[in-house]
């Protein structure tokens, strides 16, 4: 097993190596974007966190984050940093396993975690054409103008996602955050707006490099759902990564929303069972 040793382990540089490990191994990131930013935010040291040399562990409120680089599994190692946070943290605690990986599995089942949620990844390529879908006569698609959008923004999407564990918590600072990250650009924000200037939803997309892209947030708001605008906003931010020279095109969706998942296999979306990101829950 590889044990922690505070006086020789800086748990700060332990993350960075483990998440570039993962990395490395074409595994996906085992912390997501919410956690990446909290880190950023308020660093790990704010943070209840456990460190092996291989490993750590970390509990962002009711959730908690683990890895272990993939030279150190099965050793032991995932078992106990696991042990160790789940007994000083009592309560409701979630973990995600990103790529429904069996030891994320065993672990879950060992301490009591039970399997809750399936977050999809489906990814197209850009290269294959986009169906039609015209914007109607009565509505404007434009970029996003800093400054000026960002309460109808965040209006239109906490309406949209009242019922999203995490989308639908994004705020001013949230928001003001991501539009400080490196990759957010307004005019990847596209957003579709009625004639007296009322937003009526949005797509945000994403450009992570210069061949990846991604569906980073469609929102409609409640009132204008009905329409078309869902598909509209998509095949129109689709276009504008694929003008940008995006090659191939990602997005997240929970496995348990069927129109979103027929809207994107319609769209050409498609999905590897390896895509896939399951959320464990201690109740």
């Amino acid at each position: 097993m590889s044990t922690p040793d505070p006086a020789d382990v800086d748990p700060t540089a332990v993350v960075a190596a483990v998440r570039r490990a993962c990395r490395d191994a074409g595994e996906p990131d085992p912390l997501d974007e919410a956690a990446d930013l909290r880190l950023v935010r308020d660093g790990l040291t704010a943070l209840p966190h456990w460190v092996a040399t291989d490993g750590f562990a970390v509990v962002r409120d009711e959730e908690l984050d683990l890895a272990v680089a993939p030279h150190a599994r099965r050793h032991g190692t995932g078992a106990d940093l696991v042990g160790r946070a789940v007994a000083a943290t009592p309560g409701r605690l979630t973990a995600w396993s990103h790529g429904d990986h069996p030891g994320a599995a065993a672990l879950a089942a060992a301490y009591g975690f039970e399997r809750v949620r399936e977050l999809w990844v489906m990814r197209r390529p850009t290269a294959e054409p986009l169906p039609q879908a015209g914007v109607p006569d009565d509505v404007t698609v434009r970029s996003f103008r800093p400054g000026a959008d960002e309460d109808a923004l965040l209006a239109v999407n906490a309406a949209a996602f009242a019922d999203h564990p995490e989308q639908g918590d994004l705020d001013r600072d949230g928001l003001a955050q991501r539009m400080a990250e490196p990759w957010f650009d307004p005019d990847d924000l596209l957003l579709a707006v009625a004639p007296d200037g009322e937003l009526l939803g949005f797509h945000w997309t994403k450009r992570h490099d210069a061949e990846h892209g991604e569906v980073y947030v469609v929102g409609v708001a409640p009132s204008a759902q009905g329409r078309g605008l869902g598909r509209v906003l998509t095949v129109a931010g689709l276009a504008h990564l694929a003008e940008r020279g995006i090659a191939e095109v990602h997005l997240y969706v929970e496995g348990d929303n069927t129109p979103a998942t027929t809207l994107y296999g319609d769209l050409g979306f498609t999905r590897a069972r390896s895509d896939t990101h399951v959320q464990y829950l201690r109740g």
